[in-house]
């Protein structure tokens, strides 16, 4: 028997502001930046790329070359695309997983 395998596109299952938070949360949770870029762009094609592009002050398809597994995206649109998310960035201390000290990490939280 051949196995079958079928493509995933997280961005079908993203229907909620609840589901786009929690996944979110647990990406930034992992902190791999590629991930977090990646996942960036699975909201960003659920809520719709071309607006979000629009109102991010990029193209299209620089966007979706941006946000795609080895992408790297700058500073500039990352923050665009969050805002035009209606996402936030603060941060918050939490301890260092080596010195067990307080360090500066990206929230969890997000602005509505």
């Amino acid at each position: 028997m051949k196995a079958q395998f079928f493509e995933w596109d997280t961005s079908e299952y993203l229907e909620t502001e609840e589901d786009i938070a929690a996944y979110l949360t647990l990406v930034f949770e992992e902190g791999d930046p590629d991930v977090i870029a990646l996942a960036i762009g699975h909201v960003a094609k659920a809520r719709g790329m071309t607006e979000i592009a629009k109102q991010a002050g990029v193209s299209r398809d620089s966007l979706y070359k941006s946000l795609r597994k080895g992408g790297d995206p700058s500073l500039t649109t990352l923050i665009g695309v969050m805002n035009s998310l209606g996402m936030g960035q603060t941060t918050e201390q939490t301890k260092s997983r080596k010195t067990g000290r307080k360090t500066a990490v990206p929230s969890k939280k997000r602005s509505a």
